[in-house]
């Protein structure tokens, strides 16, 4: 019985002991990681632009639809988006758009960068990423086994010619090769199934284990929990296992052992969202995306034409070295060689023709035909897996114990969600405003015109038609009695 209570009281000692080395390291990095006081012109576009993608936002339309019509490829920064990694050696450029966290500031010129971001309902981004994860993975089940499947990546990889793969990118490069392992261990199954028509139309298609790995089972895998689970409030905060921090992966684990301690994380999350330039909501799309075009495109879109003729006047009065926030004109065809992703506007386009009235034209053009591809790729890759179909319908069906589950296992992105609306409803407010002014302006405008001179001309003109009019009918009618 003493042998007992020694062992146990060792447990305890150990585990009080753990504890105080996990609040010891989350703070001593919550401290490094504070910036003091609040930044007045963070409102301000900055020589630098980080996008700091999380996934399953929208912000890759954002990256084709709005940015890559703003920015020339020549000023995008090499590797910084499909191929994960920015490369430090290549500072002559004004955009960084991927998936890395917060901790990529590390290797920008913090300041003179400015950080926008899209967050979206916790609960739906954990439901679009398991989407996602099986939509590629079931892409590959034209192959006939997992051998076939291992061949193929290993030639794409040593392609020179290839292309950017979803496999390249995090967390995809994780959740997807999981994904697609899982989807050939349930191949002979679905197959036997399907053979007996034993299927449930109308049945929660995010527990069909007979097809595909079901929700519950995904959401409560170790690998969720490393990269899913409160996945936006690490990325913000800099601490994903894809960090340039080596202390990263220590302070998730404290995190996940000692929940109390995630709060710290938190409130560095939250002081960086106080920070950006603007912040995004998948939600409220069309908002958004009118925010970011009048707050951010409309910035781009003045210092690209400041840069233009700087670099004119530089060109014609110099022939020296540029200062990192200009464009060396000279070099923009080797940059567009380091960028394999092509842009689809010229330089002249984004530098002179487009406006911000013109930007959200093409945005909306250019949304509507992603979501039009992107519904084909999906109905095409899920036809692998048939008779699994997710949709906003089917998301219905999920049991509220697992949405709450969910909710749950996200505590810190829901609190982290809670601080970006209110921050998206103040950045909202100078351009309601501004909005409210010009349709003021234009109801006065139209009320002055309906009083102008021209008009008060026109009214005394038609009266004395009338009056003559009224005069002369006065006197026929007086002619006649007589």
């Amino acid at each position: 019985m003493l042998l007992v209570i020694v062992s146990t009281s060792k447990l305890v000692s150990c585990a009080a002991n753990d504890f105080e080395h996990c609040e010891s390291t989350v703070l001593k990095w919550a401290a490094s990681s504070s910036d003091n006081g609040a930044k007045e012109d963070r409102l301000t576009l900055k020589d630098l632009l980080f996008f700091l993608h999380v996934p399953r936002t929208g912000g890759r339309t954002y990256f084709y639809c709005f940015l890559k019509k703003l920015y020339p490829t020549s000023q995008e920064c090499p590797r910084s988006y499909d191929k994960l990694r920015f490369d430090p050696s290549k500072p002559n450029c004004r955009l960084v758009v991927t998936h890395d966290d917060y901790s990529l500031m590390s290797k920008l010129p913090k300041e003179r960068t400015s950080v926008v971001t899209i967050l979206r309902n916790p609960v739906d981004r954990v439901f679009s990423t398991y989407e996602f994860s099986v939509e590629v993975a079931a892409r590959f089940l034209v192959h006939p086994n997992l051998t076939s499947v291992s061949k193929m990546s290993l030639r794409l990889r040593s392609s020179k010619k290839r292309g950017v793969s979803t496999l390249d990118i995090w967390p995809w490069k994780y959740l997807v090769p999981w994904m697609v392992e899982d989807l050939f261990g349930r191949r002979a199954t679905r197959k036997y199934r399907l053979d007996l028509l034993d299927i449930d139309k109308d049945g929660d298609t995010y527990n069909m284990e007979n097809f595909v790995m079901p929700l519950h089972d995904f959401i409560n895998n170790p690998m969720a929990h490393d990269l899913i689970h409160n996945g936006a409030t690490f990325q913000v905060a800099g601490l994903t296992n894809n960090s340039c921090l080596a202390e990263s992966n220590e302070i998730r684990l404290c995190v996940r052992e000692h929940p109390s301690l995630g709060r710290h994380v938190l409130d560095v999350a939250k002081k960086r969202l106080d920070d950006m330039l603007y912040i995004g909501l998948t939600e409220d799309h069309k908002q958004s995306a009118t925010m970011f075009a009048n707050m951010v495109g409309a910035q781009v879109l003045s210092q690209l034409e400041t840069l233009s003729l700087r670099t004119d006047d530089e060109s014609t009065n110099s022939t020296g070295s540029r200062p990192y926030n200009s464009i060396n004109l000279q070099n923009r065809t080797a940059n567009r060689e380091a960028t394999e992703v092509s842009a689809p506007e010229n330089v002249e386009q984004a530098n002179g023709n487009m406006t911000v009235a013109k930007l959200m034209e093409a945005y909306e053009v250019c949304v509507s035909n992603t979501r039009k591809s992107q519904a084909t790729r999906r109905i095409n890759s899920l036809k692998q897996i048939s008779p699994v179909n997710f949709s906003k319908e089917a998301r219905l069906q999920v049991p509220e114990t697992l949405l709450q589950e969910i909710q749950s296992l996200n505590s810190l992105d829901m609190e982290l969600y809670k601080h970006a609306q209110d921050i998206f409803r103040q950045q909202g407010q100078p351009l309601n405003q501004k909005f409210a002014e010009v349709e003021s302006q234009t109801n006065l405008g139209s009320n002055v015109l309906w009083f102008s001179p021209w008009k008060a001309l026109m009214m005394v003109i038609l009266f004395l038609f009338l009056f003559i009019f009224i005069v002369n009918k006065r006197r026929r009618t007086s002619k006649i009695k007589i």
